[in-house]
This record gives structure tokens, sequence and C-alpha cells, in this order.
């Protein structure tokens, strides 16, 4: 059978501790990187821009969120801030004639600082109060961006994106932009990945599951809850500074705000704590869900189905976004990819009627 783990025979502990130890799932894994490799060479500009880039480029601060609030188990109500820090500071290093590269790694180390500023209230406090502290981060970094005028200047200005190479390429198409923002989600999956499969991983986990217990087994909490907030800060960063320069091409300060963090948290939350699969779902499901759902509406009042005013309209699509994910949260708390595994597992041992442990 073509998904079924009978057969599947390993002679090697290497073999055992792959990423995909069954080759479906690395069928499936080379076949969605050619898909999305060959993506803009049959699909749209309308598409690539308005969907696939924005998705991309979620996904990986999804995936940066997820380690925090996942792995960790540290709650962030800040991290459109951290996007925000990574972005604004990769413009004014790359208008200032630092090579992109280095503004890259510098708007990463930038975010990662602050944030680890705030994070370390994380080892005095943690649940609501941790919440409130992050939620200090995000409204503090907004209202200095605001009125720091030397950092966006002002609060309804627009920082234009310079034009930059990235290793010699120059980012002034959208393909070259995709392809950029393709490689930094390919680099931050295979880092979650791995993390989880490493000694830093798991001691966050312990870190998550019962930080005194942790303690006792001789995990330094002190260093890991500052470590899982420096390296997801470090991500958010980053992301932020290719989702300025990929996507928008124009940073203003509404684009950081705290409905964005909501937006951030409820990718996390719907995708599944914790997994990599659910960081890409929860990012595309919150992006592209409101998206359907208006045309969706939209068609069946073209149609005369539904006879529905213009503000309404612009409502419902949200109404039913909110109960979808009030659905999930309900029947399903693990969220989309618990959802994908289960349908995963029922195929690895079908046609029996046992599931796998």
């Amino acid at each position: 059978m073509f998904y079924r783990l009978s057969g599947v025979y390993h002679t090697r502990y290497a073999q055992t501790r792959q990423l995909w130890p069954i080759p479906a799932d690395r069928w499936q894994v080379a076949l969605l990187l050619a898909l999305a490799l060959a993506a803009p060479f049959y699909m749209s500009e309308l598409y690539l821009s308005s969907y696939m880039l924005p998705w991309l480029v979620f996904s990986a601060a999804t995936l940066a969120l997820t380690l925090l609030m996942g792995l960790a188990g540290q709650l962030h109500f800040g991290f459109a801030a951290v996007m925000a820090i990574g972005a604004y500071t990769s413009i004014h290093l790359t208008k200032a004639g630092v090579p992109f590269e280095l503004a890259l790694l510098a708007a990463g180390l930038m975010a990662a600082l602050i944030g680890c500023l705030f994070g370390a209230s994380a080892l005095r406090v943690k649940g609501l109060y941790l919440v409130m502290a992050t939620l200090a981060m995000q409204f503090l970094v907004d209202w200095v961006i605001v009125n720091v005028s030397a950092i966006s200047g002002g609060a309804v200005a627009t920082l234009q994106t310079p034009k930059v190479n990235f290793l010699f390429i120059a980012l002034d198409t959208l393909t070259a932009r995709y392809y950029l923002a393709l490689l930094w989600t390919a680099v931050v999956t295979l880092l979650i990945l791995n993390i989880k499969r490493t000694s830093y991983g798991r001691a966050l986990v312990a870190v998550r599951d019962k930080d005194f217990a942790a303690a006792v087994i001789g995990v330094n909490i002190f260093k890991y809850k500052l470590l899982a907030f420096f390296t997801s800060s470090f991500l958010g960063g980053v992301s932020g500074a290719i989702l300025a320069f990929c996507y928008y091409q124009a940073v203003t300060p509404s684009q950081f705000n705290f409905d964005v963090t909501i937006q951030l948290v409820a990718m996390a939350l719907v995708g599944g704590l914790g997994s990599v699969v659910g960081g890409f779902l929860g990012a595309g499901f919150v992006l592209l869900a409101p998206i359907v759902l208006l045309n969706l509406i939209a068609a069946m009042v073209d149609a005369g189905w539904l006879n529905l005013s213009t503000s309404l309209m612009a409502h419902i699509p949200l109404m039913l976004y909110g109960a979808m994910i009030i659905g999930f949260l309900l029947f399903e708390p693990l969220g989309l990819a618990k959802i994908y595994d289960n349908m995963r597992k029922y195929f690895l041992v079908w046609p029996f009627r046992h599931t796998q442990s």
C-alpha cells in the first residue's frame, strides 16, 4: 500500500531518528516542496502576492510563536511588537548602507534583546500575569514607534523599504521576494522540527509541563525560559523584516498593532500548539478563511439567494470565522494539526479498526 507502516523496516538507529521515517511522509514533503518551488510558474501574480507570500511569512511567524507558547508554555501577547522591531530595524539599517543579510541578523538580535527584557518577567510570574507583561510590551513598543518620529516618521507616516539584494540577487521582482520568503519559512520549519528532538527542546517541554519538577531534575529554569524568549523573538524579528521587505514593501505602525498579535495567537491556537504542521494550517485558516467566506457570500448575493446589505456582508464572514474558531476550540482543542494527525493515523492502519498509539 502507498501509505502503510507494513513493510517499513529499520535496520539502523539513524533511520528511526529521521524527521520523516515513513516513506510516504517523505514523498508528501517532497511533493509539497516541489509545488512550492514551482508556484511562480503555474500561479498568477495575484494569488502569489496576495495568498502564498503572506501565508509563508505568517507561517514562519506562527512557528516562532509556537516555539514559545507550544514548547516552552510561555504566553506571549506582544508578538506583533517583536515583528515590528525587526521590520523597522532592518529598514533603517539597510537605508544606512548595511547589507541586507546583516540587517536581517541585526533585526533578529534587536528583537531578541528587547523580547528578553520583557520575557524576564516570566521568571517571576506566569499565566495571566505574564500575559499582562507581554501586553505591556505590545503597547509600549506601539507608543514608541508612533511617537518617536525618527523611527516611523509619525502615526500616519509610511516608511518605504529600500531596494536591496539578498546573496547578490536583487529583490526587485515578485518571484525573488517569494523565494526569499519560502527559504526563510523552510529554515524556520527545519529549525523547529530539530529543536523538538534536542536536549534544548526537551528542557523546554519540561519547563512547560512543570517548572518546579524540571528544576528538581536539574533543568535551569532561568536559562531555558530566557532562551525560549530569545529564540522565539529572534525568529519573530527576522520574520517581521521578511514581511516588510517581501510583502508590505512599505510599513506603517498600524501594520503591527495589537490586532496582528491576536491574529498570530489565533493561528497558533487553531493550528495546534507545539505542532509544525499546525503552524501552516493555522496561518492558512486565519488568513484565508475570511476571504473565502466573503467571496462565497458575495457569490450567493449575486445569484439572488441572499439579500444582504453591504455592511452586513462585511461582518458576516468575521462572525462565521469567529464561530469556526470557537468550534475548533470546543470540539478539537488540539487544533487542525490533531485533525490532520487523526486522518494520517487512519490511513496508516487502514483497513484495520485499531488505531496507532
